[in-house]
């Protein structure tokens, strides 16, 4: 037999929500005139333009203050007489740029002009008739820079030389480079009967 269900027993007691049900209060918000919207967009702008210009001046002054120290630190190191001195050194023609250089013991060139060099015959290079004419030609030539640099270089009247060429005799601190070249035994008398560099030793 089923039993039926009756009202009845315990009642449960309800507690109070927690949640407020408050209603929510509105502000009055007044009405912003479109006017003014644009007004404030257009100083909002304004003001980022001139940060943005702000910053850029203030990168470039940043930028010139380091240049000018830079100038300023160079300037105050740079030797006027140590440059002069580096003007007048001279180099081998093919590895320098400046106005003085060698090409051969027997070519150079002194402020720009080329001279041939009275007093002796030398090796050649470029038109070496052999590797070891070449390598003496070299050494010639090495030999020839140091003695222009020992001193301060004077070049003499032009004279002929036995085959017409004119030459010049070139001279370091008074001293003639012809006798040293000779001495090194890189060189041979000039109009004297040149030794085949390809079977010297």
């Amino acid at each position: 037999m089923s039993k039926h269900w009756q009202r009845g027993g315990k009642k449960v007691a309800v507690r109070p929500s927690r949640i407020r049900r408050d209603p929510v209060q509105l502000v009055n918000v007044p009405r912003v005139d479109p006017a003014t919207i644009q007004k404030a967009e257009i100083n909002s702008r304004s003001r980022q333009m001139w940060g943005g210009v702000a910053g850029v001046l203030g990168l470039a002054l940043a930028l010139a203050v380091l240049i000018v120290g830079i100038g300023a630190a160079t300037l105050s190191s740079y030797d006027s007489v140590a440059a002069a001195a580096q003007s007048k050194r001279f180099g081998q023609c093919y590895n320098t740029e400046g106005p003085n250089c060698v090409v051969d013991a027997n070519t150079i060139y002194v402020g720009g002009a080329k001279y041939q060099v009275a007093g002796f015959a030398a090796p050649e290079i470029q038109d070496a008739a052999c590797a070891a004419e070449r390598d003496r030609g070299i050494d010639a030539a090495v030999k020839m820079v140091d003695l222009l640099n020992a001193g301060t270089v004077i070049v003499g009247a032009p004279v002929r030389d036995q085959d017409g060429r004119e030459t010049h005799r070139i001279e370091v601190d008074g001293r003639d480079v012809a006798p040293v070249m000779l001495d090194t035994g890189l060189a041979h008398r000039d109009g004297s009967n040149r030794a085949d560099w390809c079977r010297a030793s």
